[in-house]
Order: C-alpha cells, then sequence, then structure tokens
C-alpha cells in the first residue's frame, strides 16, 4: 500500500521540525517546506538522507506547488514570537492570510485534509479565564500584536470558508505556550529568554511585575494532540496546551534554581498588550482527542535544559 503523504509548512522552525519528525516515525512520507524566515536547517538537517523526506525551499506567501497526491497539510508557517512579528509585520500577515489561501486552495486541488495552526493569541488579552473555544477574544487590530493576533483569526475565518463553502477537510488548532528543546535562543519568549540569561550568567528579565501567567505545555504534548486532531472527524477549533498555570515571576524562579543560576531578576515594563492571563480550558481536548498533556513542567523543563547548555 502506497504511503500517506503530508506537506508540513514551516518545517524548520521549532513546531514543524517536531512534527516532521513524528510523522516521519508513523511511516507517512513528508513533504517539508519552509522559506528560513525564522526556521533553522538544523532542525531537520538529520532528515536529509531518509527516502521519505523531502525539502523545499518556499515561501507559502507565493503560489504553491507539489506534484502528485498529497493527503494532509499541516500549515505550521509563520514567524511566532513578539520579537519576529514586530520586526517582520508584513511577512506575518501575509503567510496566514495569502500563506493560508494559497495551502488551502491547494488541499481543494488534491482533495487533502488541511490542518492550521491558530494560537491562543486569538483570544487577545483575555477577559475570559481560563479560555474557552467558544470565547471570542478581546484584540486591539492596531496595535503591535494586532498583526500577528489579526492574521490568526483571519486564518481560522478562511479555513472555515474553504470548509462550509468548498467543503474542504479542515482542522484548527489554537495552541497555547509550549517549549522544548530546537526552540531559538534569542526569540523573545519568556522560557528561551529566561533559560539563556540564566545559562549566561545575566540578569532575568521579566516584564511588568511578574505577576501575569502563562500555561506552559511540552512540545511532544502538543504533538500528540496535533496527531490526533489532524486524524479526527473535528472541524471546529480546539485549544491544545497545558491546563497548569504559573506567574512569570514563580517561573523566572523555577529557571534560576533549575540551573542553580546567581542571576538577578530584574524588572522591565510591560508591553503593549500583552496578556495578562493565559490559561487553556481542554475540556474539548480531553472529550473528542481522549489528550491531556503527560510531561510535568519540571521533566519538561529538565529536557530543554539539556538542549540549551549545548546551544548557549
Amino acid at each position: 500500500m502506497a504511503k500517506k503523504r503530508i506537506l508540513i509548512t514551516g518545517a524548520a522552525g521549532f513546531l514543524g521540525s517536531h512534527l516532521c519528525d513524528r510523522f516521519i516515525k508513523e511511516g507517512y512520507e513528508v513533504i517539508g517546506m519552509d522559506n528560513l524566515l525564522t526556521g533553522n536547517i538544523q532542525n531537520i538537517a538529520h532528515l536529509f538522507p531518509l527516502q521519505d523526506f523531502q525539502f523545499y525551499h518556499h515561501d507559502v506567501s507565493k503560489y504553491v506547488h507539489v506534484p502528485g497526491n498529497i493527503d494532509y497539510i499541516l500549515h505550521f508557517a509563520s514567524p511566532a514570537s513578539p520579537i519576529d512579528y514586530l520586526k517582520m509585520p508584513i511577512q506575518t500577515l501575509k503567510v496566514s492570510s495569502l500563506g493560508t489561501h494559497n495551502l488551502l486552495g491547494l488541499a481543494k486541488s488534491k482533495n487533502a485534509r488541511i490542518l492550521v495552526a491558530s494560537t491562543s493569541e486569538v483570544y487577545g488579552d483575555p477577559l475570559v479565564h481560563p479560555q474557552t473555544e467558544e470565547y471570542w477574544g478581546n484584540v486591539n487590530p492596531i496595535g503591535p500584536r494586532g498583526v500577528y493576533d489579526e492574521a490568526k483569526r483571519f486564518m481560522e475565518s478562511i479555513t472555515m470558508a474553504y470548509h462550509n463553502f468548498h467543503g474542504v477537510e479542515t482542522r484548527i488548532i489554537r495552541i497555547f505556550n509550549t517549549y522544548g528543546p530546537r526552540m531559538r535562543l534569542d526569540d523573545g519568549r519568556a522560557l528561551p529568554t529566561f533559560m539563556s540569561q540564566a545559562l549566561r550568567g545575566e540578569d532575568i528579565t521579566v516584564f511588568g511585575d511578574g505577576s501575569q501567567t502563562r500555561s506552559f505545555c511540552y512540545v511532544d504534548d502538543l504533538v500528540e494532540g496535533i496527531y490526533r486532531l489532524l486524524l479526527s472527524d473535528y472541524h471546529m477549533p480546539v485549544n491544545i496546551g497545558n491546563p497548569s498555570e504559573i506567574t512569570l515571576q514563580q517561573f523566572a524562579e523555577e529557571v534560576l534554581k533549575l540551573t542553580d543560576s546567581k542571576s538577578k531578576i530584574v524588572y522591565e515594563p510591560l508591553p503593549q498588550d500583552d496578556p495578562k492571563q493565559r490559561q487553556p480550558d481542554i475540556t474539548k481536548a480531553k472529550e473528542i482527542l481522549d489528550w491531556e498533556p503527560k510531561v510535568d513542567r519540571h521533566e519538561g523543563l529538565k529536557r530543554t535544559l539539556e538542549y540549551f547548555k549545548q546551544h548557549v
């Protein structure tokens, strides 16, 4: 029987590279696509010798052509950290609008199922806690984060339109904070920043008073959730993340303890529209996908630290 073929965009990124690994392991033929704007070819270098892996250096904002049949598409191409999307606002908007449009067109022509990677940013700075999939969000469309938040909201809208109007098989995941090996050290998010600073003996930078919360999910758990959602029959958005909530102050202290660092915590002003609370309600994921995170934060941080020690 012919192997199933899957196209993964953003393949050289943190999540994309782990997804390539997972689908290779599951016996799929994997086509990775990335323009390497924020991705790192080293993340997938180990896959190049494999017969079942192909790589296309391509920007999905431009027309996407892949010869042969495709069974599934995972659209994970996008700058994903505030540093990236503040530096590249136009590309961020284009990859989730033009890029998603191109890939939905490809899914329609190939009769493929497509899963798009939305995020908890569609909830903005939430007024509802924890966030359920039914919450519409509190987003500033013209603020600095609007380029990312609204790009993801548009992505969901056009995906539902293709599902309803063209009958394309679509899946939408809303990803909450995720961490693990292959994160970029300089991507500006809390975990890589704290860990890099602690390992270098620099002051740890906490924005605001550190009372804002995040919920961190280990990458292997997230990948399992994506795998299950792709193969499920559910086409509405699903939150995938770890509901274990922690303040950034507590998180900085955890990282200091784990790294045995003598760094001090310093405070800087909170960026505009920075969410005060982030915690997924994962009732749907539990009921529909029989999924919940398995790796606790202590174990996940230990695994991530090993990677950072090699790269800082």
